[in-house]
């Protein structure tokens, strides 16, 4: 999965309690990291090496901070204004125009929408611009040894980026990216880089820092993955009756409940759908105040990538903010 802000809904995040703090005692000095340098030395790192990584990390706190109050946290009538602005949408049209001929061969050889693809990269790094300045290494080792609520994840993670380094001979002290360990311009953590990335240029690297076809066949290939159905919807507004809806409202977001479900609880689609169509409930906090949609198959799918329903709302607005962009621009081109 992805990727920055990945960890917003997830049991323990969010909690801002001052006990955790970064480097304190030092790492070296801890049962736990001897534990986990022995572990890679048994995968074929260097010890010396190893223990001088350590012993050189004092830890990010501002690292703590960000994981303990993260954007998905706040209501979708504070998060949509974020990701659905003027300059990234139009940001989005000239990214797409840009790289429309790499976008068309990930569209062919993957089967996902191009407007998704330039909508995940817009959000993630508004199209490389906010890759992200913290040091992944510094940055998973504070989370993996100071945050308890999620540590046997990130010491994963910092055991992907070990191999991830030597895999992909990135610089294990320079690399830089989120608060969560998330790198690149499509926001990999270590172990979805690992899986997922692709060489979609054709020099013999996935490289995913620095290079747009790379960063542009890896998202498709995640989508694909995680099985995206290209052409196919992601939500439909709905209109509720009483608060019975609510029973259905929960994470995963797989798309399972059927018409006849949905109208038990007081349910029903705003426009027409597919009789035999399946639905997860999602609700929103908007300005006017809660919205229900429901989500098809491919709304499930964004979530892989950021497990945050605002994440995957946002991302299908933008997408489609862009894509009718773009086509007003055509037409204009055309004359028409």
């Amino acid at each position: 999965m992805g990727l920055c802000l990945l960890f917003a809904l997830m049991p323990g995040v969010g909690d801002a309690s001052p006990r955790f703090k970064a480097g304190d005692p030092p790492y070296l000095e801890r049962e736990e990291v001897q534990r986990f340098i022995q572990e890679q030395v048994d995968e074929g790192f260097d010890e010396d090496e190893l223990r001088a990584l350590f012993a050189n990390t004092d830890g990010l706190q501002r690292v703590l901070d960000l994981i303990s109050a993260p954007a998905e946290a706040r209501p979708w009538k504070d998060y949509r204004p974020i990701f659905l602005t003027r300059q990234r949408i139009e940001a989005g049209v000239r990214f797409w125009e840009e790289h429309e001929a790499t976008l068309l061969r990930a569209q062919e050889r993957f089967r996902v929408n191009p407007d998704i693809i330039v909508a995940i990269i817009g959000v993630e790094t508004f199209y490389g611009r906010h890759a992200g300045g913290f040091p992944v290494f510094d940055a998973l080792v504070t989370l993996g040894f100071d945050y308890p609520p999620r540590a046997d994840f990130f010491r994963s993670e910092l055991a992907h980026y070990l191999r991830l380094v030597r895999e992909e001979g990135l610089d294990l002290l320079g690399t830089k990216g989120s608060y969560a360990g998330a790198m690149g311009r499509g926001q990999f953590i270590s172990s979805s880089y690992r899986e997922y990335a692709v060489d979609f240029n054709g020099d013999g690297r996935r490289d995913l820092l620095n290079s747009w076809p790379d960063a542009i066949g890896s998202v498709a290939n995640y989508f694909r993955r995680h099985g995206w159905s290209m052409g196919e919807p992601v939500v439909v507004r709905a209109q509720v009756e009483g608060d019975d809806y609510k029973a259905l409202v929960s994470r995963p977001y797989r798309a399972r409940h059927s018409l006849e479900d949905l109208a038990e609880k007081g349910i029903k689609p705003v426009s027409s759908v597919d009789p035999d169509a399946r639905f997860s409930v999602i609700e929103l906090e908007a300005e006017e105040g809660t919205q229900v949609w429901l989500g098809y198959e491919n709304f499930y799918v964004i979530t892989r990538y950021n497990r945050s329903p605002l994440y995957a709302m946002a991302v299908y607005e933008l997408a489609r903010e862009i894509r009718e962009a773009r086509e007003a621009e055509l037409r204009r081109g055309d004359g028409s």
